[in-house]
């Protein structure tokens, strides 16, 4: 019977302390969260300069802003397929070089198409680079403990967007073409793949290809790692037997236990993209609109940014302690109550604490399903999952901007706070009634390793 060879990769994964290799690995996932940030922005930064130089108007600007993300979308989907044949490792390497090529193409741009075809290439590689990126986490660390450094990933990578607008405020005016350097910052990511070459593959995934002998080899190197570092380790639990396991590929959407927790984390990912990027992207142009000067607008909007790496600490101090599917539904009700009341007031006191507490719990909802997704996945189909549900969530921000647009010029400017905050409800809700809760195989894995601290610890015999 096939599934009685095993190497036990995610028991044996589950019981290590901390160490170098995961310190090591979570320093490269936030190295590539940085780039994401980073880049998130760029195009919007250089914008209105290169309008000027090349006469372009608002509509083929936000020709190219949607179309970066229908890029995102298609570079998430076919990296999570590529990350479940390929291997993650293997695919991090290729999508990192993917982004960087067509990053450093950017500075090389001759007009508004150029630019933006080499944007959406750019796009593709970014998320999928991210994707695989939160996969790995999911992999390599221990389940009672991924959750707070996938956290602590973000924390490093959300530092991305203010480091690039004061490089690009620096830059930009210097000359007509310095804006160019700007996106010779974002091809700096090609670094990533200092990282890249010091990283383990999967054992989860070498062990779901059925090459045993490779994911052998990694995780004793890793095990090695950890006793030298924290003396003899604990038993690992027995592998449970598992039921035939399904061929990776698209046609996984026929199994129910891959369909299902895709169209959940769809819902997630649409509900937290509209709503995020509905609140930060027309946020200043609101208030402007509204009658606050665009100087007050732009100053409220940069002190309530503040709150994004506070809310990424605050992920990592709930997210391990307590059911991560709660901790959601909690952290978007209390964006939706706040970004309602955001739009309800122009008071700017008020202005400020309700955007503070939009991008505090947002930036933690973020992290909380950057761990959450992975989890309701076998190794199979952990990568292109988790990849469809989050290229969905980046792809409907193609229409996202339109439909707030709409909202503003049909309803009026509180209606579309209480669309963003019907839109972060609705995601809370459907997690609410149909989320998996995944806290309990976290609380095993954390048990036995508690167990295994005493004095009948023993190194683990491969």
């Amino acid at each position: 019977m096939q599934h009685i060879r095993t190497t036990n990769a995610a028991n044996r994964l589950d019981r290590l302390p901390i160490t170098k290799f995961h310190k090591r690995t979570v320093l490269a996932v936030a190295f590539a969260y940085f780039f994401e940030f980073a880049d998130i922005n760029t195009f919007a930064i250089t914008a209105p300069v290169v309008r000027e130089q090349w006469g372009a108007d608002v509509d083929q600007v936000a020709y190219v802003t949607s179309l970066s993300f229908v890029g995102m979308f298609i570079g998430a989907v076919v990296a999570g397929g590529l990350a479940d044949r390929l291997g993650r490792k293997r695919t991090l390497t290729l999508t990192t070089l993917w982004f960087t090529v067509w990053s450093f193409a950017c500075v090389f741009a001759w007009d508004i198409w150029s630019l933006g075809v080499f944007r959406v290439l750019t796009s593709a590689g970014l998320s999928a680079m991210t994707v695989v990126a939160v996969v790995c986490i999911s992999e390599l660390f221990p389940s009672a403990k991924r959750g707070k450094f996938q956290a602590y990933a973000i924390v490093v990578g959300i530092c991305g967007t203010p480091v690039t607008n004061l490089i690009a405020s620096a830059v930009v005016p210097m000359s007509d073409w310095s804006w160019r350097l700007v996106y010779l910052w974002g091809s700096l990511g090609a670094l990533f793949l200092f990282f890249v070459r010091r990283l383990e593959e999967s054992p989860q995934w070498l062990e779901s290809r059925g090459r045993h002998e490779e994911a052998e080899a990694g995780l004793a190197r890793i095990e090695a790692l950890a006793a030298a570092e924290h003396g003899p380790l604990p038993e690992p639990q027995q592998p449970k037997p598992k039921g035939p396991s399904v061929k990776p590929g698209l046609g996984m959407l026929k199994d129910k236990k891959f369909l299902y927790p895709t169209i959940l984390l769809s819902v997630l990912w649409i509900t937290q993209t509209i709503g995020f990027f509905g609140y930060s992207s027309w946020a200043p142009t609101l208030l402007a609109a509204e009658g606050v000067s665009v100087e007050d607008s732009i100053f409220y909007v940069a002190l309530t940014t503040v709150g994004a790496p506070l809310g990424s600490f605050l992920a990592a101090m709930v997210t391990d302690r307590f059911e991560r599917k709660w901790c959601l539904v909690v952290f978007g009700l209390v964006i939706a109550a706040s970004g309602l009341l955001y739009g309800l007031t122009f008071t700017p006191v008020l202005i400020v604490v309700f955007g503070f507490l939009v991008n505090l719990f947002e930036r933690g909802y973020t992290a909380l399903a950057y761990a959450y997704a992975p989890e309701l996945y076998g190794t199979e189909g952990r990568s292109l999952g988790t990849s469809i549900a989050y290229g969905l969530g980046r792809l409907s921000n193609a229409v996202g901007p339109l439909m707030i647009a709409g909202v503003y010029n049909g309803i009026g400017y509180q209606a579309v706070f209480m669309v963003i905050a019907g839109t972060w409800t609705l995601g809370a809700l459907v997690l609410a009634v149909f989320g998996p809760a995944t806290r309990r195989r976290r609380l095993a894995a954390e048990a036995a390793e508690a167990a295994g601290t005493g004095p009948k610890a023993v190194t683990s015999t491969p």
